[in-house]
């Protein structure tokens, strides 16, 4: 299974890697990005493990951050639609595919 994670995910990571990164060290960034890495692969070797989330998407909570991995799973890959923080704009990312 091959993992792809969206453009947009994708600036979500970073956009919140360089948050932690400015507003702390830039351990605390490279510790945020460690964990997406830990969860995305952990996910793509486990692709059911995350919570059922809005028909057929899934969602997996990182560990020390406020965030989750939100994912698309097919035969073919694993599609992380979004690095969403838990309280801000909720379900912003919904229409993403």
């Amino acid at each position: 299974m091959k993992l792809v994670v969206a453009p947009p995910a994708l600036t979500e990571l970073h956009d919140a890697a360089a948050f932690y990164t400015l507003k702390a060290n830039i351990e605390l960034g490279l510790a945020f990005v460690a964990e997406f890495e830990r969860a995305a692969n952990f996910v793509l070797t486990n692709p059911l493990l995350g919570t059922l989330f809005r028909g057929t998407r899934r969602r997996y909570n990182l560990r020390r951050f406020p965030y989750s991995i939100i994912y698309q799973c097919t035969a073919e890959e694993l599609r992380i639609l979004a690095v969403a923080h838990h309280r801000r704009r909720p379900g912003y990312w919904a229409q993403r595919k």
